[in-house]
């Protein structure tokens, strides 16, 4: 056997474990319905696809020469079981549910049932959403498959062609987790780590995200749950004082708590040199600093980097307050030195945001010179871990937040049972673009979510309040 020589693979499989062949790559079901896609089996013609209810045997539906196919005229809320053979293998056998529209919910870009096992040797949900717009013009979205305790080391890259209106699958990287797309001179670029508080890694693309180079390693971390390690989130890298910036934590939920950090390279530099990278000490949350909530807290993670109009950058950050008092509704904000990128995070203040207990970015539109930030927006302390309301909010200043709108309300759901959570967005033209990881319609639970979900909303800056 060959060494392996790459990040990229389509698919990546682990010696031992067959990923199917025909490889059943895109799984989006809808009310009545079930689309799948799968990679074209060298030499075959024809495929047949089989379709039953799930713990029944498939049965024969067709015989087709594409490499997608639409099972049409399914029951409601019920879950199916699927696989498509060739003359010369088959399928894993898949599962999906229905029930959900893409044209009241969003545009499914991945579903993954709770019970399907196709890439059980990273996990079994859906996580950490990442949109862009590629230099060639196309939009990529990625997301990892996670589960407690698993390995989570593969993420899932999936391209539109036509605005989001559909989805392919492009390739998947190995090891990959809570990683974040972005675009820096014309080149795409993958940030993440191996694994939970696993190496910092980066690689890049110079085919539109078809294939990525092997990663360079930033930082090594422990690679294991209950050790301190690399913690972060798909946050949007930010260029300012000819660098980039993106932000990490250091710690592990074993041990109770995370400590920020920045980490940052000159905006010419070779990204792909781990010398190019400087990083700031971790600094632990203090509950003296002013404006912390009285009470125990696990202190801060997730931070989105935002440059405030005072000039400065900040790291603003999901806020534990679970057990304080008051018990939700302030973010945290680390003021950048920007000409000092190995200098620690110095404690701000805080800021009222009824966001905090998910992750959670902030970006600033040039054009309305308003900041904007999608949250799982906590009605009240009785709500304090509910995720099923995701709104739009909206800011003059980065400090004062307004509700814009509800994006999605279901908080007519079971919250254990219903999430709307770690958006990523992107403002395009008059238009704000979101992918969001959703726990809906027979997920495991809220957290573990079975879809990820591509959204627009037009019009966006009809919200943004008007200049005083």
């Amino acid at each position: 056997m060959k060494a392996h020589m790459t990040w990229s693979y389509t698919p990546y499989s682990p010696l031992l474990r067959d990923a199917g062949r025909p490889y059943i790559c895109r799984v989006a079901p809808g009310m009545n319905n079930i689309h799948i896609e799968w990679l074209p089996v060298e030499g075959e013609e024809t495929y047949r696809v089989f379709l039953g209810k799930m713990g029944e045997e498939p049965a024969f539906i067709c015989e087709t020469q594409d490499c997608c196919f639409d099972f049409t005229g399914l029951e409601a809320e019920s879950d199916y079981a699927f696989r498509v053979i060739c003359r010369s293998g088959e399928s894993r056998l898949r599962l999906a549910r229905t029930g959900r529209r893409d044209s009241t919910d969003g545009v499914t870009v991945n579903y993954l049932h709770p019970q399907d096992d196709a890439y059980a040797f990273s996990g079994q949900s859906l996580c950490s959403p990442s949109l862009i717009r590629a230099p060639q013009g196309h939009l990529l979205a990625s997301m990892d498959v996670f589960a407690p305790n698993a390995p989570q080391n593969l993420t899932l890259i999936f391209r539109s062609d036509d605005e989001g209106a559909t989805w392919h699958y492009v390739c998947e990287l190995f090891p990959c987790f809570w990683g974040r797309l972005f675009v820096h001179r014309g080149r795409i670029y993958m940030l993440a780590v191996s694994t939970e508080y696993g190496d910092l890694l980066i690689g890049a693309s110079d085919d539109g995200g078809q294939t990525f180079c092997p990663p360079s390693v930033l930082w090594r971390g422990s690679c294991h749950s209950r050790e301190d390690g690399i913690h972060k989130n798909p946050q949007p890298v930010v260029e300012y004082a000819d660098r980039i910036w993106n932000t990490c934590e250091w710690g592990c939920w074993a041990h109770g708590t995370h400590a920020a950090m920045v980490f940052s390279c000159p905006s010419d530099a070779d990204l792909l040199d781990p010398a190019s990278w400087r990083f700031t000490p971790p600094v632990p949350y203090d509950p003296a600093w002013p404006g912390t909530a009285e009470g125990k807290s696990a202190g801060n993670i997730e931070g989105s980097l935002t440059v405030l109009p005072d000039g400065h950058l900040y790291n603003i950050m999901r806020y534990d307050m679970t057990r304080c008092t008051p018990d939700f509704g302030r973010v945290l904000a680390y003021r950048v030195n920007e000409t000092d990128p190995d200098a620690p995070l110095a404690y701000s203040h805080a800021i009222a945001l009824p966001g905090n207990h998910s992750k959670f970015e902030i970006q600033f539109d040039p054009v309305s010179r308003c900041y904007f930030s999608i949250i799982s927006r906590i009605r009240g302390s009785e709500h304090k871990y509910d995720r099923n309301l995701m709104s739009l909010m909206v800011s003059r200043d980065g400090e004062n937040w307004l509700l814009a709108c509800d994006l999605i309300d279901e908080t007519d759901k079971d919250p254990k049972m219903t999430g709307f959570q770690y958006t990523d967005f992107m403002f395009d033209g008059g238009d704000l673009l979101w992918l969001v990881r959703t726990g809906a319609n027979g997920a495991r639970n809220f957290h573990d979510a079975n879809y990820s979900v591509f959204h627009r909303l037009k019009d966006f800056r009809r919200y943004a309040p008007a200049a005083e």
